[in-house]
Order: C-alpha cells, then structure tokens, then sequence
C-alpha cells in the first residue's frame, strides 16, 4: 500500500504536486532515497545527476532529493538550473540515472520530478515509479533519517548540451535568420542564450528572466493564449519566425511569420522528411491524435510510419523497440534517436530553423512545400501501430 501522501503526487509519468503542501522535503528525501536503490546506484555503487528549474521551491527539493540518495550511500553530481532536455542529455552523455525537479508547465504553485535510468532511459509507473513510492512508504515510517554518505559535486553541463545539439542539427551558413523566442520565464530563458550563441541568428529574446511566479504569462504553449505576445512581437519585427518553450523547455511551438500557430503535427511531418533525406528507410513515429497527414508524409518520402499512444514513456518504448529515428507528439514534444530517443524542445526549434535556413522563402511556405513534395508518389501503405500499454 503506497502512503496516501505519495499517492497524490506519484502520477503516471512523473511526481507532481503543489509545493509544499503536498510535495515537501520528507515526501522528496524518501524518494531520492527510493530512487538510489531502484537505480542500483546505493551503497556506493554509482551516481545519480540532479537538475532543477527556476521555481522558489526548487532549490530545498534539489538539496533533499540529494540527501536522499546520498544517504543510500549514492553520489550526486548537480548541473544546477537547467531545462529537462539538459537532464536527459547529462544522463545520457555521462551514462547517469537522473532527476529533474520541475513541474514542467503547471502554475507556480506545483513542483515536481522527473525521473530517468542510465542513458535518459525513461522511468514511468509501471517501469519502475511504482516501486520507488511503494519503497519510499516503507522508508517515511522510520522514526530516524541515516546520515548521507555519497559524495556531493557540482557540474557545468550546459556548454557541452550546446555543443552537441550544434552537432546533430548544424544550421547553414548564408541566410541570417530573424528569430523572437518566449521563454515565459522558464528555463528556455537559460538555455537559448548558449545555444544561440554560436548561431548566425538575430534573436529577440522575450520573457528571458527567469521567474518561477511566470510573471507575464503562463509558460504554456499548448494554451494558444499565451502565445499572444509572441504573435505580435513577430509581426512587429518581422521576423521569420517564433518559438515559444514551456516551462521546462522540453517543448517547443512555432510561429510563422504572419504570427499563425504551426500545427505541431506539421512540425513532426518537416522533421520527419528532413529525417528520411538523412536516413533513407526510416522508421518515423507518431501518436495517435497527430493530422492523418503525418503518416501520409511518412509513408510517400520511403518511411515507416508507426502509430503509438500517448505518452514519453511508451514512445521511447516503442522507439527502442523499432529502431525509429523520430517521433513526434501533437502535444509539442518531439523525440530523436541521436539525442537518447529523448525529447527535446530545442532540437525541434533546430530542425525548423535549419530547414527554413536552407531557403529564401518563409516558414509558412516551408510547410506547402513539404506537403507538395510528398504528394506525387503517393503510396497506400499502412501506418503501422504499435502495442498498446497498459500504462495511464
């Protein structure tokens, strides 16, 4: 029986809960301590890497997650203030199960964790979630809290996440591309300055400071009302495009330059034919609420096209099992093969951009042209689909 307290929080994918009333240091510390060992990192056996976002409570929940694993006898290496898709890429770069603290976009008032195996291996209810609570009930019983033992150190991760986005969606040089990105006061505010740096790009940067109260709007993308500002910020600069981030910066919404809202479905439709140029063959993922137009894509430029449920845990699934490059969600998360078969906001924004720097026209051309090219071989192959989980 896991305690009524875990229960409110444990969700399907991840821990969520308004902090502190409900997600707190005790429940948090029990966790970290659950963690270590499903991980197999306790009793000195391994590391667990730790990032946190810009929300007030995050930093105590950072510092009690630690002491947590630490008092497993696991080591901590903490790369500090960072998106999820940096947590991803410092579990997979440096081969670490990981924890995020964030509560992605929900208000101000909630926190969460984010939780991966060894490689940014996702960690769900039924893939390990489950016993962590189960474990973490046995432990909030104890009447004492064993002293930590592991080790405590600190990492810059950010330069080298950088670093290697450049190398898996390099942008071409020639069209200097007029960019507004809204960061609405979450982590995209700390990441696409070092990712843009590099970059021949003329950015205007909105909501950059980064405030976990969202001061100006909530960092929301999929609530086409908080992109407002960005739509008229596009149109008053006459930028070529817009990118806004949620919260935790895993995903990623465009803006043409009109300021219309791309469908995300004809984001994963451009990234899966820049897909297939590079990996001819390919097998392309894609859940089940994206336009039917994706698989259609998919199928006409020499794909596979495999339909999957909702949900990060059972596309990454499914895209271990397949062998798949890409997979992309209506919802706005996208996910590569080259990036741990996690989901990355910024690489999705890299994708477009570098497709739109590959031409003079405009983004929303960008997508007729797409569309047009697929059409004349039009095949009538199935998407296929993948197996259902009994996973929420």
């Amino acid at each position: 029986m896991i305690d009524p307290r875990l229960q409110e929080v444990v969700k399907a994918y991840d821990v969520r809960g308004r902090s502190p009333e409900q997600l707190d240091p005790v429940l948090t510390r029990a966790l970290g301590e659950a963690f270590a060992v499903e991980t197999g990192i306790d009793q000195g056996r391994g590391t667990a890497v730790i990032g946190h976002d810009m929300r007030d409570t995050s930093p105590v929940l950072v510092e009690a997650f630690a002491d947590g694993v630490r008092s497993q006898g696991g080591d901590v290496i903490a790369i500090g203030l960072a998106s999820t898709d940096l947590l991803y890429f410092a579990s997979g770069d440096l081969d670490l199960p990981g924890a995020m603290i964030t509560a992605s976009h929900n208000p101000a008032e909630y926190n969460g964790i984010k939780l991966c195996r060894a490689g940014a291996k996702p960690i769900g209810y039924d893939t390990g979630l489950s016993a962590i609570a189960e474990h973490a009930t046995v432990l909030l019983q104890r009447s004492e809290l064993p002293e930590p033992t592991g080790t405590f150190e600190q990492l810059d991760a950010l330069s080298r996440y950088a670093a290697y986005l450049h190398e898996i969606v390099p942008i071409p040089a020639g069209r200097r591309l007029k960019v507004v990105a809204d960061a609405g006061n979450g982590m995209a505010g700390h990441t696409v300055p070092s990712v843009f740096a590099s970059l021949d790009v003329e950015l205007t940067p909105m909501y950059f400071e980064l405030d976990g109260t969202f001061p100006n709007h909530d960092a929301n993308p999929l609530d086409h009302s908080t992109l407002v500002d960005l739509q008229a910020k596009v149109r008053e600069t006459g930028a070529d495009i817009g990118l806004a981030f949620d919260g935790d910066a895993d995903r990623c919404f465009v803006v043409d330059e009109t300021g219309a809202v791309v469908s995300p479905s004809a984001i994963t439709g451009l990234i899966a034919h820049r897909a297939l140029i590079t990996t001819p063959g390919a097998t392309i993922l894609h859940n089940v609420i994206t336009s039917k137009a994706v698989p259609e894509i998919i199928v006409e430029n020499g794909g596979t096209a495999v339909r999957t449920p909702v949900g990060h845990s059972l596309i990454k699934a499914e895209m271990a099992r397949t062998g798949a490059v890409f997979g992309g969600e209506h919802s706005g998360h996208f996910y590569f093969k080259d990036f741990f078969l996690a989901d990355s906001g910024m690489i999705a924004a890299l994708h477009v951009m570098a497709a739109l720097a590959e031409t003079d026209g405009t983004v929303s051309q960008l997508w007729r042209s797409t569309s047009a090219t697929s059409r004349p071989a039009r095949s009538t192959a199935p998407s296929q689909t993948a197996p259902r989980s009994s996973s929420s």
